[in-house]
């Protein structure tokens, strides 16, 4: 007859899994002269992202719950170890912030992160006491990148990150939007606002993008988060069940995921991704996607028409 384990037990085999993820996902000898996650620097800093980074929507919503907020921690321990750095996240995402703060003290891992919310609310004066509550979710001593999100009140917000930024309490701004909705709001806020980052929705599929705002993001020196990789899943089960081409092997792909994600940082634009998982397993799939060999163009229009035709 099966027994539930009592609730300390269950949240006592979490902590042995985030023990796990860290010990497990520490290059082996023969893995020691592979190289790590290819970076890429934000435009107009110093600063080098690995590619691949770690959303927190949906998946870090957990509240309180002891072993949910354990599965995180094992999430964010395995992240850490293989290398990522961006975690994005969100006060629209419910505990997600929490959450994430939660772990990076259980990790001692406040000096390994690359640290990337938003501001959401309609009205600007709000804005600073939302981002404080923000950074004290996280217990961080400050953000590395501020984006408005989904444009909402985006002047008042902007002249909030901008003055945060000439006062060294923020290094990056930048805006978001999502579904390939108001991308004229966003080109005209890229043309005249000195921007650092644009977040989108891009993938091998979602490809609006490169009519306008990925040329433009080169050619002003802004850099380009790509939100929803996956479709929130939708496109991997799509593909699901489907075999990889054979020249998969040509870019190291071994998975559907790993497929999609070359594709995406692949393009010249694109500073990184940022998949959402709650699998360690995912994690270190989805951060070596973001190793050596990465498509070219001419395998890259090879994708998406290989895509496009199942």
């Amino acid at each position: 007859m099966a027994c539930s384990l009592p609730a300390l037990s269950r949240r006592d085999v979490l902590r042995g899994l985030v023990a796990a993820a860290a010990i497990t996902a520490l290059p082996s000898p023969a893995a020691l002269a592979q190289a790590g996650p290819l970076t890429r620097e934000l435009p107009g800093s110093s600063v080098a992202l690995p590619r691949v980074g770690l959303g927190s929507w949906i998946t870090f919503n957990v509240g309180e719950d002891p072993v949910l907020l354990e599965a995180c921690t094992a999430v964010m321990a395995a992240f850490f170890a293989e290398g990522g750095r961006l975690i994005d996240s969100s006060p629209m995402y419910g505990s997600s912030q929490a959450t994430i703060g939660y772990a990076l003290k259980q990790l001692a891992a406040v000096d390994r992160v690359y640290a990337a919310d938003k501001v959401w609310t309609s009205n600007p004066s709000e804005g600073p006491a939302q981002i404080e509550a923000s950074r004290r979710d996280w217990g961080i001593p400050h953000f590395d990148m501020l984006q408005v999100h989904n444009l909402l009140g985006w002047e008042g917000h902007l002249e909030t990150l901008m003055a945060m930024k000439a006062a060294g309490d923020v290094r990056h701004l930048g805006i978001t939007t999502s579904h390939g909705r108001r991308h004229d709001a966003v080109e005209h806020i890229m043309r005249h606002v000195p921007l650092d980052s644009v977040q989108l929705t891009y993938n091998i599929v979602d490809r609006d993008a490169e009519q306008r705002l990925l040329p433009l993001a080169q050619e002003r020196g802004i850099g380009v988060i790509a939100n929803r990789p996956f479709q929130r899943k939708r496109l991997i089960r799509r593909l699901e069940g489907k075999p990889l081409p054979p020249w998969a092997v040509e870019i190291g792909a071994d998975t559907w995921a790993q497929f999609i994600l070359k594709f995406i940082i692949s393009h010249p634009a694109v500073t990184c991704a940022i998949p959402a998982t709650t699998q360690v397993e995912h994690v270190r799939e989805n951060l070596a996607a973001a190793r050596e060999p990465l498509p070219d163009e001419t395998m890259r229009r090879r994708m998406a028409n290989h895509v496009r035709g199942l």
